[in-house]
């Protein structure tokens, strides 16, 4: 294995060395430079509708609480007592409309994290945590450095220098504007259940999965051929199969060299985007309904606009995966170095017909669940790769596929084709310059 002081050597062009998905020191120093500085997705607005409404997080390594406050802003705090250190809030998410109260003492706060009562407080008069004590501070939750909110989607950053939130999203930011803009009212609401998946590997196997072409129409292409087989069973009884099945027997309706045909987008801080592959405008009575609904909302021109934009995927490094056309949200959370969180999401679009909503329920419980075989698919193959990239069998990873051939422009690669491997090679590039202090 090499050194992990080597990180200036473990990213290459075009391979990387294994050591930076397998090695347990080179992840405590991603957890240090990467999650505790970059901006973090932490939940959506609608989650705390109320004040004291709540949600715990993972920021890296930290607990941390989104909670709604009386004022109406929405505060990010690092889910700890400053008395003795305990956990204020255990549960995942819930109402604490009177401020958080800690289990262990009583300490107690308000919703934006400043103190409300300290239990006998006398026994601090004349020490430094007294109201005028030299630490007074240290009586208040801790905030996140920095929170800022994008068009409903709350960020946080435990850094406090930094780029902007709209900075580090740079054109990546399509990501919410097409899933807010796709709403007749111009915004959404989460739905508030979320699926959460443990996967044996490290996190970077799974964002690099994200925006691979080539891996649909093999990894998954026994599930879309099951579905396809339904498809034309119905057709010969002149019967139309819902679009439901077309979510999954695209996977092997379209073949490895059509995806040739697609692009990826590759920006700065290692965010890319893969355009549209799935036609979702079917001329069936639930689209012209909602198509209705949004010329009324927008005018026809800025509704064929929105419904235009030709993106699937948009890949938020080093933690977000968004399929905005279908509302659907992936957060990464890195828990060793061997093992990921993913929180996945679903979102209603504010003012559409419920049928567009359902259509997008189809595609959270048939592709993104964690009961489905093509979730199912993913998660063996990243296990594999773990195992393997933890073996002898070699020392590097290859990003070969159209190593430089694709259209650079500035900051910006373009892939020459759909299955070029220019989005793996764009987030180690990030990786490299995050590792280094660079970003």
């Amino acid at each position: 294995m090499k050194p992990t002081t080597d990180l200036a050597e473990l990213v290459q062009p075009d391979r990387v060395h294994r050591s930076a998905y397998t090695d347990a020191a080179i992840f405590e120093r991603e957890m240090e430079r990467i999650f505790h500085r970059v901006w973090t997705y932490v939940g959506h607005e609608s989650q705390v509708k109320q004040p004291g409404d709540y949600w715990s997080v993972l920021i890296g390594r930290q607990p941390m609480l989104m909670v709604r406050h009386d004022d109406g802003s929405v505060r990010v705090l690092h889910n700890r007592c400053p008395h003795r250190g305990a956990l204020l809030c255990g549960n995942r998410h819930g109402s604490a409309p009177e401020g958080f109260i800690c289990s262990y003492h009583s300490w107690q706060f308000h919703t934006d994290g400043t103190i409300k009562a300290i239990p006998l407080e006398r026994g601090y008069e004349g020490t430094r945590l007294a109201r005028d004590g030299a630490d007074c501070a240290l009586r208040d939750m801790k905030p996140a450095a920095r929170v800022a909110n994008y068009r409903g989607f709350v960020f946080a950053s435990l850094a406090k220098d930094g780029l902007s939130l709209l900075e580090w999203l740079g054109p990546a930011k399509i990501a919410f504007d097409d899933i807010c803009d796709r709403a007749p009212a111009g915004e959404v609401e989460v739905v508030p259940n979320c699926f959460r998946v443990i996967q044996q590997s490290n996190w970077k196997i799974f964002l690099e999965n994200q925006l691979d072409a080539l891996h649909p129409a093999v990894t998954h292409e026994s599930t879309g051929k099951a579905a396809h087989e339904v498809e034309l069973a119905l057709a010969q009884r002149q019967e139309h199969a819902p679009l439901a099945y077309h979510f999954l027997s695209a996977f092997a309706t379209t073949p490895v060299p059509k995806w040739d045909e697609f692009q990826t987008l590759n920006y700065p801080h290692g965010h890319s985007i893969l355009t549209g592959y799935m036609g979702l405008r079917p001329r069936d009575p639930d689209t012209l309904a909602y198509e209705a609904v949004m010329k009324e909302s927008y005018g026809e021109k800025r509704m064929e606009e929105i419904l235009g934009v030709n993106i699937h995927h948009v890949l938020l490094y080093p933690g977000l995966s968004v399929q905005s056309p279908l509302q659907q949200l992936r957060a990464v959370r890195p828990l060793a170095v061997d093992k990921t969180l993913t929180e996945i999401w679903h979102f209603r679009l504010k003012g559409a017909p419920e049928a567009i909503y359902r259509r997008a329920l189809g595609y959270y419980n048939l592709v993104n669940s964690p009961s489905t075989l093509v979730n199912a698919d993913d998660l063996w193959n990243f296990w594999k790769c773990h195992q393997g990239l933890a073996s002898d069998g070699g020392d590097w990873v290859s990003f070969h596929r159209n190593a430089g051939q694709d259209h650079v422009a500035g900051d910006v690669v373009t892939s020459v084709i759909g299955t070029s491997e220019a989005p793996m090679r764009n987030e180690f590039r990030a990786w490299a310059q995050y590792m280094a202090g660079v970003q």
